[in-house]
């Protein structure tokens, strides 16, 4: 904690001498840092709590392998006999091709898993960083500060900042 509290007072130091420099480069570059390092931190709080509450629920996905889907959708590779596989019958090619429609249609979860991650996605941790670079950016544009060069460096520089702010406050390891 003392780290990060630390990383974030000498990057406001260095970022204050900026004012020495140029007015203008140091408000564009304040505002986009600010607001990078806000959004970071808020990001990484709001799916830390999603993945908490996931831990948490009795809600557990099933077993099966993302890439297992990936690689062998139609499960062609599996090491388990079933006894349709041993079957070599013959079997409508039509009726089949139905049957795997319907069967991806009843895998797909994206409404159930969008549902479940939209509290992390419109997080009040998340909303009012990004409430705060659009105002921001449009106050510097309003009042003729607006430079793109530092604005941008500004939010490079944010990003990095609190990449490593938000993996001390909030990753274990």
């Amino acid at each position: 904690m003392k780290r990060t509290i630390k990383l974030f007072f000498f990057s406001e130091a260095a970022i204050f001498a900026l004012w020495f420099y140029s007015y203008t480069f140091f408000i564009n570059f304040q505002i986009a840092f600010l607001a990078s390092v806000l959004i970071l931190l808020g990001s990484t709080y709001s799916y830390k709590r999603l993945v908490e509450r996931r831990v948490d629920s009795e809600d557990r996905p099933d077993d099966t392998d993302l890439i297992d889907k990936i690689d062998d959708p139609f499960d062609l590779y599996s090491e388990e006999i079933t006894s349709t596989s041993m079957d070599v019958e013959e079997v409508d090619l039509k009726t089949v091709v139905k049957e795997e429609k319907q069967r991806l249609k009843e895998n797909k979860q994206t409404i159930k898993n969008t549902a479940k991650s939209a509290p992390a996605l419109v997080s009040i941790f998340r909303v009012v960083p990004y409430l705060f670079l659009v105002l921001g950016f449009i106050g510097l544009n309003n009042n003729g500060l607006l430079s793109l060069v530092p604005f941008l460096v500004g939010l490079g520089f944010g990003v990095v900042v609190g990449l490593f702010m938000g993996r001390a406050l909030f990753i274990k390891e």
